[in-house]
């Protein structure tokens, strides 16, 4: 075990920044969104004017896979877990009164992150602001819908080219913007083990960056726009530990490996949510704990960005109180608990250092083992990493269930005949106010025109241009999200999990 190098140096084991937290906070981020644009609106202005810094936006699941919220299947689910966004008129909504250009947004969006980041610049356009200017993200990440999560549209080839367009595209015209945060949170959440975590969301981040080098994209071009989003669990120590180990592993990969000489290609950004799958319907109240506990770790761990869930996310999305309690939860951490003084508090502790050296061996063994399996798309496509990641779930949930591993109100001091406070519950009316405003941007664009816009786009996506001045063209002349997904459905086809 040797000493780690300071702050601010190569490898970054100890954070990209020499003076972290003294000379800037993390973004405090607030993930958000439900019902219609407007109501959502008025979530995020409560939250900005409670202290948050970044807006963080969920999209209820038609519009992650790229249904308009009249589609027959998105009955039920228009608003339930996130905001309905069906065209630019809701996109507009939806930030009315926030000035883009001033605050920093993270969307998570994944098989129509391209479309929602084109109505993302199209409203700031309208706002007079400059898109070189706009800051923020889209998680852009398809290949751990098909590990993890299950939000894909297209297959995995015709979905990577998306990302490398908008990897170019960005590059161009959003410099600013992170145009992927490559997501090991959903792999955690869906039960892999931290070194698990690390590694699979490094084995995607490696097939994005050759599919972009294959595209024809230098290294240097976009690498300091890649950010990452990992999950703290409530195994503290060895949390900050694997955040640890991340940044060296990438730091080393980026350099060794693809040869990046810009520094920033080789610095590790990453936002971290806390564990959703770490909190309980039983004793709600008890999760503000294990959410201060998982934040500090993400702290001391070196983040950029941080989201805390709220204590009753097992119930129902969060209710405006409970987003209160978990906002304030980050704020303690920053302004009364002191460990912002100094970077990498924990640097130095022999079993944090051990630690970090033990992750970054698992870490780098299951990388060669998915090298030697053919690579990231051949791991998926023969279920490796699926399996890998459902044996482990399979073994944390023998073990709760053995009474091997405790959890506080579960399997160990229970609390009878509990009874829970308010919980937040989506007006179902919300939908019809939904559908109808759909149909009225329908009844109000030029149909002749728009079907101008959505054939060039379907000839883009056939041949190989780059398709988001094509998406753009199209949200421009109020086409829907369902609409421009459609069209490239009828290119690419849509993927059938084996």
């Amino acid at each position: 075990m040797s000493a780690p190098r300071e702050p601010g140096k190569f490898p970054y084991t100890r954070g990209i920044y020499r003076q972290m937290y003294r000379s800037r906070l993390w973004t405090m981020r607030q993930y958000a969104g439900f019902g219609t644009a407007e109501e959502s609106n008025r979530r995020y202005r409560y939250l900005l004017s409670q202290g948050t810094t970044g807006l963080s936006v969920a999209f209820d699941l038609p519009t992650q896979i790229g249904l308009d919220s009249d589609h027959p299947m998105a009955a039920g689910e228009v608003g339930r877990v996130g905001v309905a966004i069906c065209s630019l008129a809701d996109m507009e909504a939806l930030f009315q009164e926030i000035p883009l250009e001033r605050v920093s947004t993270s969307m998570t969006i994944n098989s129509t992150a391209g479309i929602l980041l084109a109505l993302y610049a199209l409203v700031a356009e309208r706002q007079g602001a400059d898109r070189c200017k706009l800051s923020g993200t889209i998680q852009n990440d398809i290949l751990k819908e098909y590990i993890a999560r299950g939000t894909y549209i297209y297959p995995p080839r015709p979905a990577l080219r998306l990302v490398t367009d908008i990897f170019a595209w960005a590059g161009r015209e959003m410099p600013e913007w992170n145009t992927i945060s490559i997501s090991g949170y959903h792999i955690r959440e869906a039960g892999s083990t931290a070194i698990q975590e690390v590694a699979f969301t490094f084995a995607n981040a490696i097939a994005y960056i050759e599919a972009a080098l294959a595209a024809g994209l230098a290294i240097d071009s976009f690498a300091p726009r890649l950010s990452f989003f990992f999950n703290s669990h409530t195994d503290f120590l060895e949390e900050i530990a694997k955040f640890r180990a991340a940044r060296r592993i990438y730091a080393n990969l980026m350099r060794d490996r693809f040869g990046a000489r810009d520094p920033r290609s080789t610095m590790l950004r990453f936002h971290v949510q806390t564990a959703g799958s770490t909190l309980t319907a039983q004793q709600p109240d008890v999760n503000i704990v294990r959410t201060a506990v998982e934040a500090l770790a993400a702290v001391l761990g070196g983040a950029q960005s941080l989201h805390t869930n709220s204590r009753d996310e097992a119930l129902s999305l969060p209710t405006e109180e409970s987003a209160r309690i978990a906002l304030r939860t980050q704020q303690i951490i920053a302004y009364e608990t002191g460990v912002v003084n100094t970077a990498d508090p924990v640097g130095g502790s022999q079993y944090i250092e051990g630690l970090t050296d033990t992750i970054e061996r698992g870490v780098l063994d299951y990388l060669q083992r998915i090298e030697q399996a053919g690579g990231t798309l051949r791991a998926i496509e023969t279920g490796y990493i699926q399996s890998e990641i459902q044996s482990a779930a399979y073994q944390y949930q023998r073990s709760v269930e053995t009474g091997e591993r405790i959890v506080v109100g579960v399997n160990r001091f229970q609390q009878p005949a509990e009874t829970n406070g308010p919980s937040f519950r989506v007006d179902p009316e919300l939908e019809r106010t939904q559908v109808e405003k759909l149909r009225q941007v329908r009844a109000s664009r030029s149909q002749a025109a728009l079907e101008e816009r959505l054939s060039a786009l379907e000839r883009a996506a056939a041949g190989a241009d780059n398709l988001m001045p094509y998406i753009i063209d199209a949200a421009r002349g109020m086409a829907t999200v369902g609409e421009i997904s459609d069209r490239l459905r009828k290119v690419f086809g849509e993927y059938q999990e084996h």
